[in-house]
């Protein structure tokens, strides 16, 4: 990974005010060749904080929300009206607000009698949306070095035959999750890794500093888009 990778940001505001402006660029693009668009979200304080931007912009760009494809690179398997949701936070500070219909949320106890269940369910409705390939992923880096759901040392780390997995055991609460596979993760454009509090003594400094090594065995590391992988960071 070269250092024109990574792009530094003095604050978090700056960050998260840059980040979804290109997102907004990327779809308008996109959508101008006729093609939908689709997009992984992601769950974490940084990208609330995206959320909250392109709730405030979004509305006012060029971008056709209810024509762009919404996925998830990984859930919380708790009800839909659960605060803990990574949906519901987005739903309210951002599709909602700018009217995203095909938004395509992973399972709940509801809808599946376990994370495994719900984890074929929406490997399944991937494969039967023809998608399967992102314009954008987004995803948090998590003090631990966790990507999505997946967790260093986890089984799900090293599955390369599913597209989307159960995971019982998170060490982070909720225990269980489901996540997209670092496999799928890659079938994407572009993926940009969001890592807020990278500084000296940031809770993410050490993640960080193994994911960005020159041989890393980090989870991050092994994440490679096709058009580009971008590392956004603050202090």
């Amino acid at each position: 990974m070269s250092a024109a990778d990574i792009l530094c940001y003095e604050s978090d505001t700056a960050l998260a005010e840059d980040v979804a402006q290109r997102l907004i660029t990327v779809l308008t693009e996109v959508q101008a060749t006729g093609r939908q668009p689709h997009v992984a979200l992601t769950g974490g304080t940084i990208a609330s904080q995206i959320y909250d931007v392109l709730g405030r912009i979004g509305p006012g760009s060029p971008v056709d929300w209810s024509n762009v494809a919404f996925w998830w690179g990984d859930e919380r398997f708790v009800p839909s009206d659960s605060p803990e949701r990574n949906a519901l936070q987005a739903r309210q500070a951002f599709l909602d607000v700018v009217g995203a219909t095909r938004v395509h949320e992973m399972p709940t106890p509801n809808s599946a009698c376990s994370v495994e269940e719900g984890a074929r369910a929406y490997s399944a409705e991937i494969k039967a949306s023809g998608a399967g390939h992102f314009d954008v992923v987004l995803l948090s880096l998590g003090p631990d070095g966790h990507v999505a759901s997946i967790f260093p040392g986890s089984p799900q780390a090293t599955d390369t035959d599913h597209i989307a997995v159960g995971v019982t055991n998170s060490p982070k609460p909720p225990a269980e999750r489901i996540t997209l596979t670092i496999d799928a993760l890659n079938h994407a454009d572009r993926i940009w890794l969001l890592a807020a509090g990278v500084g000296e003594g940031g809770s993410k400094e050490a993640a960080f500093r193994e994911a960005t090594a020159p041989e890393p065995p980090a989870l991050a590391a092994r994440l490679h888009a096709h058009l580009d992988t971008l590392w956004f960071t603050s202090p």
